[in-house]
């Protein structure tokens, strides 16, 4: 058994779509129309593009339930996934000049390194140097 998709609820597709891919550097698998507003969008990394997609979720627009929990781990300072980087001060500067907001600079932790970023779509995501 192993993941092969996994999502994250944003409030706004395209907009998520723009942040994931032109500052997170994720690349687009999948972009289809569902109708009504809503798409099925992938995307992968690209350095691991036959890797675990991650589905950019409209869940918050119609799930109220989704959107609560949500708004709960954005107020609680929660990260909603983490994403492993390489070298994390290094993504930390280049994420900076491109405008990304973080709650949390680079900070050791034990034997990893963490940074938290807001995602502009209504989620913290942690970025982990391991």
């Amino acid at each position: 058994m192993k993941v092969n998709l996994i999502s994250i609820p944003v409030r706004d597709q395209q907009k998520a779509l723009k942040f994931y891919t032109e500052k997170l550097g994720f690349l687009v698998k999948k972009n289809e129309d569902l109708g009504n507003g809503n798409y099925w969008i992938t995307l992968v990394a690209e350095e691991w593009p036959n890797g675990p997609e991650l589905l950019l979720e409209p869940a918050p627009n119609h799930f109220e339930p989704s959107k609560v929990y949500q708004d709960a781990l954005l107020e609680a300072g929660i990260p909603y996934t983490q994403f492993t980087v390489e070298y994390l001060a290094e993504e930390f500067k280049r994420l900076s000049n491109l405008g990304v907001e973080f709650t949390m600079k680079p900070t050791e932790m034990r034997n990893v390194k963490i940074a938290i970023l807001k995602d502009e779509c209504g989620n913290l995501i942690q970025l982990v140097e391991e």
